[in-house]
């Protein structure tokens, strides 16, 4: 164990401490923030740490724990050691995994999942965690390939996209904005239904709770012809990023090109002083399965790839001979 850190856990009464930590974070977004963590902390048993260096709180780890594993978090898209921005290096963070795995085994946890923030992320270079995992004898768990435009420079879209735009500007769409995910869920269901199989990970309940705890961070696009919704994208804008939550689009949405006209706009105008717009990423089965059309998709807009990367972490390795 280290003298400078200690670890506790979460409580309820920390909740203004954790969001203000978050916050001054180098990493820490919208995801991490108690009003957006524990909107379903009824599927999840909470068990987000924090660490003081020397009596003082500076850093956090959202994270669920399941019997004897820790996650960080299963109900978000990353978690990550939150880190500040004043002094913390490399060997800040290797005396903090330290401290956390002691911890870790002095409650009974033996194996620990750990999702990394994205780099786009990060509001100060804050990869030190990549380095400790690897030191402490991590494995990839799970790596989703993610499709981002960089802002500072937007490459020219394929001629397929082109064309899809051409076709639907001749259609002239209108574009709205709606505070309603009640009005935004009817096509996201029955595109994802119909081209995968799936539901939506939020309900519209959920959605829209969301949306009124974060009215600037969470928005809702809608695009058609007549009264018709064709295509729809909702947008967690947050540390510079514009990520595509969901994208969804009917059958004459997909036919008449219109989420390119869509993601044009929203590239282009609605969010073209962000440092990156992120669609998200393109993968089934834990990462296993590229979905090579969507991502040809994506990369026609002019997305290029960015890691998505989660570690396995066994606290008490088996060495085999």
């Amino acid at each position: 164990m280290t003298a400078d850190w200690t670890i506790r856990r979460y409580r309820p009464e920390d909740m203004a401490l954790w969001d203000s930590l978050a916050g001054l974070s180098r990493q820490g977004t919208l995801l991490h923030l108690r009003g957006y963590m524990d909107y379903h902390a009824d599927r999840f048993a909470d068990c987000s740490l924090i660490a003081l260096r020397k009596g003082t709180p500076t850093a956090l780890l959202p994270a669920n724990i399941v019997c004897d594993v820790l996650y960080s978090h299963q109900g978000l898209t990353y978690g990550g050691w939150l880190t500040p921005r004043s002094h913390f290096d490399g060997s800040d963070m290797l005396a903090l995994f330290e401290e956390w795995t002691e911890w870790c085994r002095d409650n009974g946890i033996r194996k620990i999942y750990y999702k990394a923030v994205p780099h786009i992320y990060h509001r100060l270079p804050a990869e030190e965690d990549l380095y400790a995992l690897f030191r402490s004898g991590a494995r990839p768990w799970i790596t989703n390939l993610s499709s981002t435009i960089d802002m500072r420079y937007i490459p020219a879209m394929s001629t397929q996209q082109k064309r899809n735009l051409k076709k639907s500007m001749a259609a002239q769409p209108w574009i709205r904005e709606t505070a309603d995910a009640g009005e935004f869920m009817p096509v996201l269901r029955d595109c994802l239904l119909s081209r995968h199989a799936a539901s939506p990970v939020h309900t519209a309940a959920e959605l829209q709770l969301l949306k009124e705890r974060f009215p600037d961070n969470i928005r809702f696009f809608l695009c058609g012809t007549g009264s018709d919704i064709e295509a729809e994208v909702c947008i967690f804008d947050t540390n510079g990023v514009a990520h595509c939550q969901y994208i969804a689009t009917s059958d004459a949405g997909r036919s008449n090109g219109t989420l390119t006209f869509l993601l044009h706009h929203l590239t282009t105008e609605t969010f073209r002083d962000r440092k990156y717009f992120d669609f998200g990423t393109s993968n089934e089965a834990a990462g296993t399965i590229l979905n090579s059309g969507l991502l040809h998709q994506k990369t026609g807009l002019g997305g290029r790839g960015v890691a998505y990367q989660s570690f396995e972490l066994d606290l008490y390795p088996t060495n085999l001979i």
